[in-house]
């Protein structure tokens, strides 16, 4: 019976606390914490499926919710979580794109960049007037505010460390009085360092407001996901534009290096970032894992050392950093007073696979970098485990992390142009979500920055992702060629290349592109052909309308042709047959080298016949229309009008070009000697192959490209491709090819 009493109470006590509950007389405290990635789309507005269109009239909608909804919650909070909250709102920690950025400024002009003018007095580091100066010579840029999308400072703000001589005093009072500023709306602000001794908080000095950060070091827990973006960490020595190729140079097979692990690098006594260096030495075996430590960096050191001390210092005076970095199979990035460190870039450049401990690390550009592919993600609190979790590691596993690695560092790394480009696509990607990149296209070769989505969104359309995709190019190809002499008789050379052209299997069309100052000849005047004809009238008569992305062109491949060329249509047929199996590279006949010229301490043009090239001259050569897209969007406007005025060197431009994009030579196929330089005197008058400044041009025109490129990216081959039995003592029957021989 009293068993029985008991049970009632309980269950009578149960409901009444169940009713307080629902009728309001109990009280749930707020949590102060701020929003878990998880909350993220109730936090800011998320809608599925959102096009930037709709925005406009978004961003007032969005204040009116959260201030109905604080006002909410504020009857409930105490006076602190109440100051908690509007602190948390203020600084926009809650911003998305959908809710802190105005599309509406992108939709008039597109994508573009304005830099603030410098201010005069302001000092600005080096590292930052490159950033500047990267923006300021993209493709991005706009000196107009009224047709800017987004914003960068003039203001240095890269290093926020109060110790720091680079650090900028009132910078909060500097920016606030800024015309455009608007509460950070559409900014973006570049930092490298925030915090100083001996917290080294995130925080920068300064409401950034409704702003992103491209910021190194950053935290997962102050990263707004889709809205900031992770900049790696990179000293004032990084290099402007060009930067250094990785250094893998070939593929060891099995990929195991001298060492398996090493580290070499400062140790914190004391202090944040001290826990994790201070440990490295229980896994330092003086044989494959090399993990060394110093305590002599900073002015008092010696009063502040410990037992420890003077035994680490010797061992660390006993290795080369750079002989260990080369020849290491796994390097270890341990964070250090900030969760960023300039061992994570060198690692990759060295393609020694980094082996990240840093936890709460947003790694650099995570948001379309997928960093299991080149890079080992440990924990801080389980060190001991990694030297046998790197040994486990499979060694196909590991020669793939290495070129990934490589691939990573060329493309998004290796000059600050890249990391900060990389940065702009990302937002322009967010942008223009219907024309964003896939992660096959940012983690595959080229990278990103040469797979511009606004010539497509389907990687079929691309000359880099046939083999990925298990498919092949379209089987046949368009000839354009290229015309700046008037018809006089249907002897001339054009008339001649016109006919055998068309005459191949694999033409699906021939263009003549008109650039000479003389009326179109009629239709009558041009040689009958099997294959559709088009005639087109140069676009203002330059030379680089022969690169143009012309609608008309409906196949992947593009033969490009100068008049006065002299092919026969065999010639034709094998040089396609053998791009079909290089569709990314320039595949033709007259080939030419640079030289660098160590006299003049200046790049060289030769045309010499020797046992390399460089060069396959677009006047004889096939190539994938993309091509035609990258010359005349991603290249600069000074570049193109500089070989429009002289009228020469849009060949070379194009190799350049195609050799930076895929750091591979191009293709020469069977030997022919006879070719424009040696025809002069074959060729009309009117011919620029004539004008004795020709070859000086060219000269010149190297050195100005290699400058804008940052770096020479010819690469040199010694490869040429014949037809089977070409030139052999066998029957000419047993030869496919068999014209090629007698030419």
């Amino acid at each position: 019976m009293q068993a029985k009493k008991r049970y009632l109470i309980l269950f009578s006590t149960g409901a009444c606390l169940v009713l307080l509950f629902c009728f309001g007389g109990i009280q749930v405290p707020l949590s102060r914490r701020g929003p878990s990635r998880r909350d993220d789309r109730s936090l800011a507005g998320f809608h599925p499926g959102a096009r930037w269109r709709r925005f406009q009239g978004y961003l007032q909608s969005f204040s009116t919710l959260e201030k109905d909804r604080n006002e909410d919650l504020n009857e409930h909070m105490s006076p602190r979580q109440k100051r908690d909250a509007n602190s948390f709102l203020y600084t926009g920690k809650r911003c998305r794109m959908e809710s802190c950025f105005d599309f509406s400024l992108c939709e008039r002009n597109g994508f573009k960049v304005y830099v603030y003018p410098q201010q005069k007095g302001e000092k600005i580091s080096e590292s930052y007037q490159n950033i500047l100066t990267s923006i300021e010579g993209s493709r991005f840029y706009t000196p107009d505010p009224g047709q800017a999308c987004l914003f960068v400072l003039s203001l240095d703000t890269l290093d926020r460390d109060q110790l720091s001589p680079q650090y900028v005093h009132n910078l909060k009072a500097k920016i606030q009085s800024l015309p455009l500023w608007n509460e950070g709306r559409n900014h973006i602000i570049f930092n490298l360092y925030s915090g100083t001794w001996p917290d080294y908080t995130e925080d920068l000095g300064f409401d950034i407001g409704f702003a992103m950060l491209a910021k190194a070091s950053i935290s997962t827990e102050n990263f707004r996901p889709k809205f900031d973006v992770s900049i790696p960490l990179f000293s004032k020595d990084h290099p402007r534009t060009g930067g250094e190729r990785g250094y893998l140079r070939h593929n060891t097979i099995p990929p195991y290096r001298k060492y398996v692990l090493v580290f070499k690098g400062k140790r914190y006594l004391t202090g944040i970032g001290s826990d994790t260096r201070n440990a490295l030495y229980h896994v330092h075996n003086s044989q494959d894992v090399v993990l060394l430590t110093t305590c002599k960096h900073g002015k008092d050191w010696q009063r502040h050392k410990d037992a420890r001390c003077d035994k680490d210092n010797a061992e660390y005076d006993k290795y080369d950093y750079r002989e260990m970095l080369y020849n290491s199979t796994f390097c270890l990035v341990p964070r250090g007073r900030r969760l960023g460190s300039f061992r994570f870039l060198e690692a990759l450049q060295a393609a020694c696979v980094p082996v990240m401990l840093s936890n709460g690390w947003e790694l650099p550009f995570s948001e379309i970098i997928d960093w299991n592919t080149a890079a080992v993600i440990g924990d801080e609190r389980l060190l001991l485990q990694i030297p046998s979790t790197v040994r486990s590691i499979h060694q196909d596993k590991i020669l793939s992390l290495r070129q990934q690695t490589q691939l990573l560092w060329e493309a998004y790394f290796n000059s600050v142009e890249k990391i900060v480009l990389t940065t702009l696509e990302i937002i322009q990607d967010r942008v223009l979500e219907h024309t964003s990149r896939s992660s096959l296209m940012w983690n595959s070769l080229p990278g990103g920055l040469f797979t511009l989505p606004q010539y497509s969104t389907h990687l079929g359309d691309f000359p880099f992702f046939y083999a990925k995709l298990g498919i092949k190019p379209y089987p046949k190809f368009t000839a354009i060629i290229h015309v700046v002499t008037p018809l006089v008789s249907l002897s001339q050379p054009v008339m001649k290349l016109l006919v055998a052209v068309a005459k191949s299997q694999y033409c699906a069309q021939v263009i003549v592109l008109w650039n000479c100052d003389k009326p179109l000849p009629a239709k009558h005047r041009w040689p009958t052909i099997s294959v559709p004809f088009i005639v087109i009238e140069g676009e203002s008569m330059v030379i680089s309308s022969r690169f143009l992305p012309y609608d008309t062109i409906p196949t992947d491949a593009v033969l490009s042709l100068d008049e006065d060329t002299v092919l026969s249509t065999t010639e034709v047929d094998f040089a396609f047959t053998v791009w079909q199996s290089f569709p990314d590279r320039i595949v033709g006949y007259p080939a030419r080298s640079h030289f660098w010229d160590g006299s003049k301490e200046r790049w060289g043009y030769t045309s010499k016949w020797t046992n390399d090239y460089s060069m396959v001259l677009t006047g004889a050569a096939i190539y994938h229309k993309y091509y035609h897209y990258l010359y005349t969007t991603y290249l600069p406007a000074s570049l193109r009008t500089m070989v429009d005025q002289m009228s020469n060197c849009e060949d070379i431009l194009m190799n350049f070009l195609v050799s930076a994009v895929t750091k591979l030579p191009p293709i020469k196929v069977t030997q022919k000697k006879q070719y424009k330089e040696t025809m002069m005197g074959q060729s009309s008058r009117a011919s620029r192959w004539a004008d004795p400044d020709h070859f000086a041009q060219r000269q010149t025109c190297m050195n100005k490209f290699a400058n804008w490129f940052g770096t020479m990216p010819l690469v040199h081959s010694q490869m040429r491709l014949d037809p089977v039995l070409f030139k052999d003592q066998v029957s000419i029957l047993r030869k496919k090819y068999r014209e090629i021989e007698r030419l």
